[in-house]
């Protein structure tokens, strides 16, 4: 059965829709098999990965507002074990339409249900915002992985998305666990991100991954020719450091699920 593991932080410019493509990628490369969820209605994880948006007949709106099949929805990528269900601008007007559906929290759960079996990582890419798409996306996942930029509001903001996390945790989904704080645009040279990587390491410890994203000019370059960077330069810094995040989750949801059998 495969993880749900949604990409949150309300702040926009985290980092998160890199953070989807590119660990997604680095995944697939790993030879997990892997889906992107883009709940985003700007659509850049759909676009970042390679999808033309104008060619797409099925988005994640018309498996939500329309209870379309999401296997109608899933678009291969050029990456082997990829799939993306795509976003678009539509999306923009599902959590109004949503308000007055039944269990409206729990929409996305249901449509990932169907493919949970399928995948071993289904990755939500989240809107920079608490709304009922967030809050559905995080009713769906089994974890959360927090972006947060070395750079100066970085904490700002993460005390209501922690509490959007507990207010969930006790009423929708009480099983959501934080995979993890993930340090990105990290710029050694700078004193400021020294301090940020301390302080977040100080506050939540063991929470926090070890990988650490730097700031790299490919990664911020590969996304407007619509690939993931392992595709756009194999060798760069941020290739890298998304295999290294992807090998890190992986154990550490091996180790998980080895504990758990255990108990």
């Amino acid at each position: 059965m495969g993880r749900i593991i949604a990409l949150a932080n309300q702040k926009g410019g985290v980092g998160k829709t890199t953070t989807a493509i590119n660990l997604a990628a680095s995944l697939a490369a790993l030879e997990k098999k892997v889906l992107v969820v883009d709940a985003d209605p700007q659509a850049n994880a759909t676009s970042g990965i390679g999808v033309d948006i104008k060619k797409v007949e099925v988005t994640i709106y018309d498996c939500l507002i329309d209870g379309k099949s999401p296997r109608e929805a899933l678009v291969p990528c050029s990456i082997e074990h990829l799939m993306v269900i795509p976003s678009n601008i539509d999306l923009v007007g599902a959590e109004i339409e949503m308000l007055d559906m039944p269990e409206r929290e729990k929409i996305l759960k249901k449509v990932l249900a169907e493919l949970r079996d399928d995948f071993d990582y289904i990755l939500i890419d989240c809107s920079p915002s608490l709304g009922l798409l967030t809050v559905n996306a995080l009713t769906a996942a089994d974890s959360v992985i927090i972006p947060v930029q070395c750079e100066y509001f970085a904490l700002e903001g993460l005390g209501k998305l922690l509490n959007t996390i507990k207010i969930i945790q006790s009423n929708l989904n009480p099983a959501l666990e934080i995979e993890g704080f993930l340090l990105t645009m990290y710029d050694a040279r700078l004193r400021l991100s020294n301090q940020v990587v301390e302080e977040v390491n100080k506050h939540f410890q063991q929470m926090v991954f070890k990988t650490i994203i730097q700031r790299n000019v490919k990664l911020s370059e590969a996304p407007s020719f619509g690939q993931p960077a392992i595709l756009y330069d194999a060798e760069s810094r941020g290739t890298v450091n998304y295999l290294n995040l992807a090998q890190e989750l992986i154990e550490k949801n091996e180790i998980a699920t080895k504990q758990a059998q255990e108990n």
